[in-house]
């Protein structure tokens, strides 16, 4: 069973990333999504757009968040896999509903979106090995 193990413990892929490399790699992360999602909710403040364009950026800053402690905190990696698919989702709606908008947006969480990628490729794998 997957859950209340952690994170060091869990059984992982070979190609799983050195855990020193997440800080790093999530430092640049916030940076782009800390400017880009600064100026979507500041244009939408401005009336340029509906908040059904906003909608996926506000939840995908709170699925963002609640990884951590879901997978460190709680330790169970099926919540941990369901909140990075949430994560992936909400994010792949944010960048299609805003390139219309701010197709800079877009572009400039290209880096987020791969990382996003790689990490639910990881969990998934993760969850899967330690069933």
């Amino acid at each position: 069973m997957t859950s209340f193990i952690s994170y060091q413990a869990l059984v992982k892929p070979s190609w799983a990333p050195p855990s020193w490399i997440f800080g790093p790699v999530w430092t640049v992360l916030y940076i782009l999504i800390a400017y880009s999602f600064t100026s979507v909710f500041l244009k939408y403040l401005k009336g340029e757009f509906s908040f059904m364009v906003l909608l996926p950026f506000i939840l995908n800053l709170i699925f963002n968040f609640a990884f951590t402690p879901i997978q460190f905190g709680l330790k169970n990696n099926l919540f941990a896999w369901i909140d990075i698919m949430l994560v992936l989702i909400s994010l792949i709606w944010a960048l299609v509903v805003i390139y219309p908008h701010m197709s800079w947006v877009t572009w400039i969480n290209i880096p987020y979106l791969s990382w996003v990628i790689f990490a639910t490729i990881l969990q998934t794998t993760i969850t899967i090995i330690n069933r």
